[in-house]
């Protein structure tokens, strides 16, 4: 039994990291090899490599913040939540697989861009996308795993509640 908890936060710890990993090193070869502002067409216009510096949160909302506001709410609030989902998922065995996964993306990608924020003051966004009507803002590997995780998430929640819908219609 204490093996596979072990094995179990392992996995965890190790998927978490590897999120984190693969956000760094798309972020130190676009702080490497593209310039600031500079625009590389990698798909036609569909995607594009535009390398800018947030110093706000998603879209940039909150960059104007003052100083200690801006401290709280993009560092100290996120490191709070970042521990509690990483006691979540460690301590809660109950939960199912794919909310563990969803939360360790979610937590990964999180780290990854409060490390950007803590080390460097600003968060290094890269990646664009347009698909005519709609366009993305500038966004990162970490953006991308924040919106995996959440939308895995979203989906246990929704096969839960039809588990339990299911389940009354049985009774």
């Amino acid at each position: 039994m204490k093996i596979s908890l072990l094995l179990r936060n392992l996995v965890i710890l190790t998927a978490i990291l590897l999120n984190i990993g693969c956000d760094q090193v798309t972020k130190n070869i676009a702080r490497n090899k593209i310039e600031y502002h500079e625009t590389i067409r990698v798909v036609d216009n569909f995607l594009t490599l535009t390398r800018v510096e947030n110093t706000g949160a998603f879209l940039s909302l909150g960059s104007n913040m003052p100083g200690f506001i801006k401290l709280v709410i993009l560092n100290v609030l996120p490191v709070m939540v970042m521990l509690w989902g990483l006691y979540l998922v460690i301590g809660k065995t109950n939960m199912s697989k794919l909310l563990v996964t969803g939360l360790c993306f979610v937590i990964g990608g999180g780290a990854g861009n409060l490390y950007d924020r803590i080390r460097f003051g600003s968060v290094t966004d890269f990646l664009h996308m347009n698909f005519g009507l709609f366009q993305t803002g500038i966004f990162n590997m970490a953006d991308v795993s924040i919106m995996i995780g959440m939308g895995v998430v979203l989906v246990d929640i929704y096969l839960k509640q039809q588990i339990l819908r299911i389940q009354d219609m049985e009774e």
